[in-house]
């Protein structure tokens, strides 16, 4: 069978996540208790997401930066039904010893992803954990044990898979046939999303715990780009852009194509434009992702401008009888000779959730991927009340976060790298098998 024979397969035998998470039945009666790790942009999105879906309970807040947890305070309580204001703390390992949760959410920069989510799953709650998992391999091999260990459903927040018009996408275009054999899949990022600054070293404001923050990453001057969210201009505290938005589109093929770990990762890139920035992620850089019959590749580069002004970030599959590209706004479908071309885009549902324009928000969201989290937390709500796996499951995100590790740890070597994750190693490259561990700063230790 190859690849548009399976995937013809699979839309006979279409299952009930095919449909869309809005047909799931309703979340159990239980007032579900929740508190959440990481009170800054997207842990404010996820959470006020997850309570348009359900009529949860939030009992709990942490984060290290005192203002911005005050502020997510004030906001959750306004917004609850009960009115209740949760409870405040600057260290998660106090919130979870405090309370008993039944989900936790976990948006931390990614050096702090994999900690709290094994603790939680520890002390028996389901997680919802931000993409990438893990800042090293190891890390999620962890996670990924821990979750099945203790039985909690762990969702990872690549919502992709729960993007209304993607979904659409895959099942008019891909299972449908219309690609014919797939060749090829690019998929990329033009955004000029890296620092240029080169700020010079500062104190940390005294509302904010730096030395929390830093955690099991290694200790650098503080900056003006140390916080908030530019913390991703720095490899000590997440994996650069491949991290970032490659696992984003990397993960989205994998779902739409049905497949797992790829055999083969080189890369090649660097800083080759902007060598002045305090930055130290690339700022241009190229990776293959090999499987037997298909190649993935992605590009990204912060200068320039996209090839397509449509598709400054997505990705794009290309099969002999078409070509479809993907992105979080919209879709498009060409055929190669006749037959009709095909377009959606994002669903928008600003009259049955008014909290998602700007005006009334009150906090900075993207808009057309709102509806992508809520279906992605129905998704997780249905996992958890069926104890089943979500869309997005731990080792899901593991396959995708380690595939774009990986990435970076070949562009470092300058060689590719084959990754067995039977034995946690790259047979035969005792180097690369070193770097799928990173060094925890003391006293932290390192759970892989």
């Amino acid at each position: 069978m190859n690849r548009r024979d399976a995937l013809r397969a699979g839309a006979a035998a279409m299952a009930l996540s095919t449909l869309g998470p809005s047909l799931y039945a309703a979340p159990a009666s239980k007032q579900r208790r929740v508190g959440l790790i990481g009170t800054g942009w997207y842990g404010k999105c996820d959470l006020t997401r997850l309570m348009q879906v359900d009529p949860v309970e939030v009992v709990a807040l942490c984060d290290v930066d005192r203002k911005l947890l005050a502020e997510a305070g004030t906001l959750i309580a306004a917004r609850q039904v009960s009115g209740n204001k949760p409870k405040l703390y600057g260290d998660y390992r106090q919130m979870l010893a405090a309370h008993e949760l039944d989900i936790v959410l976990i948006d931390t920069p990614d050096h702090w992803h994999a900690l709290p989510m094994l603790e939680a799953v520890q002390r028996g709650a389901d997680v919802f954990v931000q993409k990438p998992i893990s800042v090293d391999v190891l890390e999620g091999e962890a996670m990924v044990a821990a979750a099945r260990k203790q039985g909690q459903v762990v969702q990872v927040g690549m919502q992709r898979r729960s993007t209304p018009h993607l979904i659409e996408a895959r099942d008019r275009v891909i299972r449908a046939g219309l690609l014919g054999d797939i060749a090829q899949v690019e998929m990329y990022c033009y955004y000029h999303m890296r620092a240029r600054q080169n700020p010079p070293p500062i104190e940390p404001p005294e509302w904010f715990d730096y030395e929390m923050w830093t955690g099991p990453a290694p200790m650098r001057p503080y900056t003006e780009l140390t916080h908030p969210r530019t913390w991703r201009a720095f490899m000590e505290y997440g994996n650069g852009i491949m991290g970032d938005m490659c696992v984003h589109m990397f993960d989205m093929v994998r779902w739409m194509l049905e497949l797992g770990w790829p055999k083969r990762i080189s890369s090649s890139g660097g800083i080759l434009v902007y060598p002045d920035s305090l930055a130290n992620i690339s700022d241009t850089q190229n990776a293959t992702f090999e499987y037997d019959d298909l190649n993935l590749l992605w590009t990204h580069r912060t200068w320039g401008d996209p090839p397509d002004p449509q598709y400054p970030w997505g990705a794009t599959i290309l099969g002999d009888r078409g070509t479809l590209k993907l992105s979080i706004q919209r879709y498009d479908f060409i055929p190669h000779g006749k037959g009709p071309k095909l377009h959606g885009k994002a669903l928008l549902e600003l009259d049955a959730y008014p909290e998602d324009i700007p005006d009334v928000a009150a906090i900075r969201l993207e808009q057309p991927v709102a509806s992508a989290i809520r279906g992605h937390m129905r998704d997780f709500l249905h996992a958890i009340d069926q104890r089943g796996r979500p869309v997005a499951d731990i080792e899901e995100g593991h396959i995708s976060a380690a595939s774009c590790i990986l990435a970076n740890r070949a562009l470092k070597l300058e060689r590719t790298i084959a990754y067995d994750p039977a034995s946690h190693t790259v047979p035969g490259d005792e180097e690369a098998t070193r770097l799928l561990r990173r060094p925890y700063r003391p006293p932290w230790q390192h759970p892989g």
